[in-house]
């Protein structure tokens, strides 16, 4: 049983054993206490909320329940002391066995350890990049895949049916601006001089590849035709190449998509038709003039009578419209549709990974959902911000082949996708990402990804330089680990179970690379405190019961990289 598992095991024990003896009345709920490291460690080992959120159901001063608690807590074997800290919190110290004795947990799950059903099996549909296929994917569409894919590879970690979803935009004015870019290409392949690109098109060189297919497939059929007659087959063309092409750099990160949905194929069967008709038999939907808000006039607000969704009564700003004036739908009538029809397809939560420019539609499409499911919270929006491509701190300069930015196959090629894939995640969501390729390929403490694999790749040359003419054994004197650098390792292992369910809830794959890289950190420590001190080295030629201690902590510490860098589907190095 984990540590913290246990000391909640214990404390509701106590809370039984109080109501029991009339020092407590009533119902408590211990659901909200929680056990967990603390975050200064002087505070001590293990810190609890829990007379904090029961003070007003027992009918106590926080302060007066947090004495009560610790005096009970303090019987627990294995407890030093219990101090009260604050309004009302509770730091624990405990004894070192009660840390290392989970070590051997953690052998004896392996890879798994860590691995929970939180989930239970329920379907989740994590929709990411979704980039408009008129062009090659570029290194912002980076980050939101590798946070969308590390994200559905932890919530499949604890137990959810996750797919993998990327939504197609290809019924807007941006595949029509695609389709007559490369018929131009398609006529300079032809041998046309096409002069220079038209304002409004197209000018990357990754259409010329478009266009000489085209015009290796279908000849001369298109030239010197009126556009009603090739555009419809030259935009799926475009299309259908350029998805091929971001398919292709999606799978160079490690990205399989379990689903791709097509926005035209959508509206054309109906599908916002049918939404609509379900809003309106909801009672979600009215005819009315939307007034813009103080100060601002939204892009899609016009003054006159139209359908208008009750958004407002969902947490929205203002309510939205879902017809334009000539009555063709909104883009969010297109987009609510979409929608409906995950929601059908799902039979569960909703989580969209966003660009920074998708800011606005975070509380229209949440309202949405909750007018669509009847459930408040069953779409989450993460926001992805900028990416900076620096080298050596100085801004990288477009690429020649997409004209205006640095694509992701770029990016590959120069520092590969592990890289790509750690570096994405080392910051929150919500910041923005300075990627600098000269810091993020140097092997220095200041290269995460570095300095995780290197932690690896030291564990692994412990336990080689060790079973030259040995085993490590299956059982060890795990109370002989007691020097406070062995402890911090050993504490940061424990800690991995609670970390993994905390981020998965919260749907926050960073969490994962920052606990990566502090584990590092401290295995790293230990090495150096090695070093400094013989008596404190792994292996101990006139101790072999000691070293057995250590060896199984080595192991143990490269089965939770292993396992950490695996959910955010990055290699673990052995050697490097």
């Amino acid at each position: 049983m984990n540590i913290f598992t246990f000391f909640e095991v214990e404390f509701q024990i106590i809370i039984n054993q109080l109501i029991s003896a009339n020092l407590l009345s009533g119902d408590i709920n211990t659901s909200r206490v929680v056990f967990e490291l603390p975050r200064d460690e002087s505070h001590g080992d293990l810190a609890t909320n829990a007379p904090m959120v029961l003070a007003k159901q027992a009918g106590k001063s926080s302060r007066d329940l947090a004495a009560l608690f610790a005096a009970e807590l303090a019987k627990i074997d294995g407890v030093i002391s219990v101090d009260v800290a604050g309004p009302g919190f509770l730091n624990l110290t405990i004894e070192s066995r009660l840390w290392t004795r989970e070590i051997a947990d953690i052998l004896a799950a392996n890879l798994t350890y860590g691995k929970n059903d939180i989930g239970g099996g329920e379907p989740v549909n994590v929709e990411f990049v979704s980039a408009n296929p008129t062009g090659p994917l570029h290194a912002a569409h980076a980050r939101g895949a590798v946070i969308g894919d590390a994200l559905a590879g932890l919530m499949e970690f604890c137990g959810w049916k996750v797919t993998r979803e990327y939504y197609i935009n290809d019924a807007g004015g941006q595949v029509d601006v695609l389709a007559r870019s490369t018929y131009l290409r398609y006529c300079e392949a032809l041998g046309h001089d096409i002069g220079a690109i038209t304002a409004g098109l197209y000018p990357g060189l990754y259409l010329k590849d478009i266009g000489q297919a085209l015009a290796t497939r279908d000849g001369e059929i298109y030239l010197d035709k009126p556009e009603s007659d090739w555009l419809g087959a030259v935009r799926s063309f475009a299309i259908d190449a350029i998805m091929q092409g971001i398919k292709a750099d999606l799978l160079a990160l490690g990205i399989k998509m379990d689903q791709f949905s097509s926005e035209r194929a959508l509206v054309n069967s109906g599908a916002v038709r049918r939404a609509i008709e379900k809003l309106q038999q909801d009672g979600h939907l009215y005819q009315g003039v939307l007034r813009p808000p103080k100060g601002k006039e939204p892009e899609d607000w016009e003054p006159r009578e139209q359908l208008l969704f009750k958004a407002n009564e969902f947490g929205d700003d203002t309510d939205r419209p879902l017809q334009k004036s000539d009555g063709t739908w909104t883009y969010f009538a297109a987009d609510v549709a979409y929608h409906l029809d995950k929601l059908e397809r799902t039979r569960g939560p909703l989580i969209n990974i966003f660009g920074a420019d998708h800011g606005g539609y975070v509380k229209r499409m949440t309202a949405a959902v909750a007018a669509l499911s009847g459930v408040k919270n069953m779409l989450d929006i993460k926001i992805c911000q900028l990416v900076n491509l620096l080298d050596n701190g100085q801004p990288v300069k477009m690429s020649k082949r997409a004209g205006t930015f640095v694509t992701v196959k770029d990016v590959i090629e120069a520092v590969g996708a592990d890289v790509i894939r750690f570096i994405m995640l080392t910051r929150r969501n919500d910041q923005t990402l300075d990627f600098d390729f000269a810091k993020v390929t140097e092997q220095s403490r200041d290269n995460p990804v570095f300095y995780v694999q290197y932690a690896h790749a030291r564990a692994c040359s412990v336990i080689r330089q060790f079973e030259k003419d040995r085993t490590i054994p299956k059982t060890a004197n795990l109370n002989l680990i007691t020097d406070s650098a062995e402890l911090a390792v050993v504490k940061m292992l424990v800690g991995w179970p609670k970390l993994v369910e905390s981020a998965a809830n919260a749907h926050e794959p960073h969490r994962i690379a920052f606990y990566l890289v502090d584990l590092a950190s401290r295995f790293h420590s230990l090495w150096n405190v090695g070093r400094e001190n013989p008596s404190l080295r792994f292996i101990l030629d006139d101790d072999e019961a000691t070293t057995a201690a250590r060896m199984q902590l080595v192991q143990a510490t490269s089965f939770v990289i292993r396992t950490g860098l695996s959910v955010l589907s990055i290699r673990a190095l052995d050697e490097m």
